[in-house]
């Protein structure tokens, strides 16, 4: 007697909605209606650097439009080829900052973990595109080293969990994370920092909200949007979701040109996440990673954009202009001159 086969689980909406993402750049452009005569260099710029995206996060792209916020964010460019002075491949120099791998520890009483590399997008600007997973992913050998850290270490009161985006991962490895960091009783939060609710918006389901709602651990899940036309109808959605199950929400922006470098638009950004439950938390300064320097703005232009948008929004909504210093103890403010 021959013996079958146990059945396979069936996939959930947001594996599918991942599995059918856009990996090949001549679909993608075709989908968003442009048209290269030659995608030499964006392949290239696509070797150094993944190209993927999510057809929710395409689907917001306007058809037809080069210069597309949206677009711009995730279209490899020839410009990823240049080599700019002052540019490198590890600008935070996180490398230094891992005591063990999977684990970087930079700050007093908290901690960040890279459990993957996999994203749902692949932001073309992103400061971890040279980061070396393969060593710092989460399997059994890196994990338990983790644990025994974050217990010798009784100062640490603080997880994040990051990558990659660690909400990329299922729920029987979200659960068992979790489990485990509540275990140690020292640690108080749990903070998430994740691109999926906006670039994948089906991975936020009820099992997802319950995973973090039992723990004992107090959550926090820092989402990643930098334009308005970003937050559909259905991300803002999810991001109320998270809310009403008394999660906290934040969101963080990295400023660039061409996409949001404009204080009106960076307003409607802060009202948008606000009505979804999400409170307008950092903006960033570009962090100098090798490929990224068409994204950049001079001191001068930022200092614009900032006052401009301190005119149009109430304190409450104004996120705080920072920029990340390998050996800084803290993120540090930007000073805005009127």
């Amino acid at each position: 007697m021959i013996a079958q086969k146990p059945p396979q689980k069936q996939k959930e909406q947001w594996q599918v909605d991942l599995a059918t993402s856009f990996s090949s750049l001549p679909a993608f452009l075709d989908y968003c209606e442009i048209n290269y005569d030659d995608l030499s260099q964006e392949y290239l710029a696509s070797k150094d650097f993944r190209f993927f995206v999510t057809k929710s996060w395409a689907s917001r792209i306007v058809k037809g439009k080069v210069n597309d916020p949206i677009l711009l964010q995730v279209l490899p460019q020839p410009n990823e080829l240049i080599q700019k002075p002052g540019y490198s491949l590890d600008p935070l120099s996180e490398q230094q900052q891992s005591p063990i791998a999977g684990l970087i520890h930079k700050y007093h009483g908290r901690v960040l973990l890279t459990l993957t590399g996999q994203c749902a997008i692949y932001c073309r600007y992103c400061f971890r595109r040279n980061f070396p997973y393969q060593e710092n992913q989460f399997n059994r050998a890196n994990w338990e080293n983790i644990i025994s850290y974050l217990k010798e270490n009784t100062d640490i009161y603080e997880v994040i969990l990051s990558g990659g985006d660690p909400l990329i991962m299922g729920d029987n490895i979200l659960t068992k994370i979790v489990s485990d960091l509540a275990a140690i009783p020292h640690i108080k939060y749990l903070r998430i920092h994740s691109r999926i609710p906006v670039a994948l918006p089906s991975r936020i389901t009820t099992s997802l909200i319950k995973i973090l709602k039992m723990t004992r651990l107090l959550p926090t899940i820092v989402i990643h949007s930098n334009h308005p036309q970003e937050l559909n109808n259905e991300v803002c959605e999810k991001l109320r979701s998270i809310k009403n199950a008394n999660i906290n929400l934040l969101n963080q922006t990295v400023m660039l040109k061409n996409i949001n470098d404009n204080g009106k638009i960076l307003a409607e950004l802060s009202h948008k996440l606000y009505q979804a439950g999400a409170m307008p938390y950092y903006i960033h300064r570009l962090d100098k990673v090798a490929g990224s320097s068409h994204f950049y703005l001079t001191p001068h232009q930022e200092n614009k954009i900032i006052t401009e948008l301190l005119s149009l929004l109430p304190g409450y909504l104004v996120p705080k202009f920072v920029e990340e210093n390998p050996n800084a103890k803290a993120k540090t403010p930007i000073p805005i001159k009127f």
